[in-house]
């Protein structure tokens, strides 16, 4: 590595996070709870199907959005469908509490990596600047997250795709962090799980790019996605060597 690494972007899910249970019967609980909670707000909708209906929508939407880069967020999704349902601009506070309810459920299937807290208290006490860039559905469940986990304190921002509307790999997510630190893109590298979103996205923008695959869904990934991320690593503690080459 030649050039000097300032600053660190980390993914969130399958990063920093990860998930120990299959995700089909988590979201199934966790649309029934939705569910409940529009029926128990006084919603006029069929209590014992609705939330098939919005898991079957929300399947649509994580399809879309993988093709169009765009993040319209759940919220829109769950309006849009009370609206085709005859609940025409509800209040949004009874939306909230609905999703809430939801991300209740499938928070509790997300647990913290042993190896983040260290890795980002000996990153920052090397004097890197740290932030996080998640693809979210809902801006507010990366926060609950981030809370839940008490590392918001690590991060000069938390920026989601729900908050700014692009999902990575779509450069303008990336610029939004290159604006918060004014730094060059080869003076701050990204750390994700995901080739095609982390490493496809910041790569081409100039960034340093360490792909770390302990929970890439596909190990072959590089080759699907043709790109070529400047480090490989298994451990996110493996990243603090290849950093501190750089100062």
């Amino acid at each position: 590595m030649t050039q000097i690494i300032r600053a660190v972007i980390f993914d969130l899910g399958d990063t920093l996070m990860y998930s120990p249970d299959p995700w089909p019967p988590i979201f199934e609980r966790a649309g029934i709870k939705l569910s409940d909670t529009l029926c128990a707000s006084g919603i006029k909708i069929n209590c014992e199907t609705f939330y098939e209906d919005f898991l079957k929508r929300l399947d649509e939407y994580y399809l879309d959005r993988e093709r169009n880069l765009m993040e319209t967020s759940t919220l829109v999704i769950l309006r849009q469908l009370l609206d085709e349902n005859g609940h025409p601009e509800l209040n949004e506070e009874i939306l909230r509490l609905a999703l809430d309810g939801f991300y209740a459920v499938t928070q509790q299937n997300w647990q913290l990596e042993s190896d983040a807290i260290p890795v980002l208290e000996n990153l920052l006490n090397h004097g890197f600047r740290l932030g996080l860039i998640s693809n979210a559905g809902d801006d507010r469940d990366v926060s609950q997250l981030v809370d839940k986990f008490n590392i918001e304190h690590y991060f000069d921002f938390v920026l989601t795709s729900a908050a700014c509307g692009y999902r990575k790999p779509h450069p303008h997510i990336f610029e939004l962090a290159l604006n918060s630190w004014k730094l060059m893109p080869d003076e701050i590298a990204m750390v994700g799980d995901r080739l095609d979103a982390d490493i496809g996205g910041a790569g081409p923008l100039g960034f340093f790019t360490i792909w770390i695959k302990r929970r890439a869904k596909v190990i072959s990934e590089h080759r699907r996605f043709n790109t070529n991320p400047d480090a490989i690593v298994e451990t996110l503690e493996e990243i603090e060597s290849i950093l501190l080459k750089s100062e």
